[in-house]
C-alpha cells in the first residue's frame, strides 16, 4: 500500500506564509511527478505546482512568483512553499504523486487526503 500525507496547513493572515509538506509511504519503486491541486466546494480542481523527478516544475499563472514547489527524492517527500498568501488561496490543498511500485508494473497516480489553507484576517 503506498499513502500520501499531508502536514502544515493553517489558518494565516493575508500576506503571510505557510510551508505543505507531502510524504509517500509504503511500497516505492519510483516517483514520476509529484504535484498539489486545490479545490474549493463546488469549484473544479486546479493544478497549483507539479515538479518532475529531475526537478522541472509547472506552476499556475495565479501563483507564480508567490509559491514554491521542491522535492527530497531521498525522503519522497514534496514541498509547497506558499508566501504572500491572498484570501483567494482559501482552499483544501490535495498531494498527488505518479507512482510506481515495481519495476515491472506500471505508475499511477495516487492521492492524499488534502490539508485545508485559510487565508484570513
Amino acid at each position: 500500500q503506498v499513502q500520501l500525507v499531508e502536514s502544515g496547513g493553517g489558518l494565516v493572515q493575508p500576506g503571510g506564509s505557510l510551508r505543505l509538506s507531502c510524504a509517500a509511504s509504503g511500497t516505492i519503486f519510483s516517483i514520476n511527478v509529484m504535484g498539489w491541486y486545490r479545490q474549493a466546494p463546488g469549484k473544479q480542481r486546479e493544478l497549483v505546482a507539479s515538479i518532475t523527478s529531475d526537478g522541472s516544475t509547472k506552476y499556475a499563472d495565479s501563483v507564480k512568483g508567490r509559491f514554491t514547489i521542491s522535492r527530497d527524492n531521498a525522503k519522497n517527500t514534496v514541498y509547497l512553499q506558499m508566501n504572500s498568501l491572498k484570501p483567494e488561496d482559501t482552499d483544501v490543498y490535495v498531494c498527488t504523486a505518479d507512482i510506481a511500485i515495481s519495476y515491472y508494473s506500471g505508475s499511477y497516480y495516487r492521492w492524499g487526503q488534502g490539508t485545508q489553507v485559510t487565508v484570513s484576517s
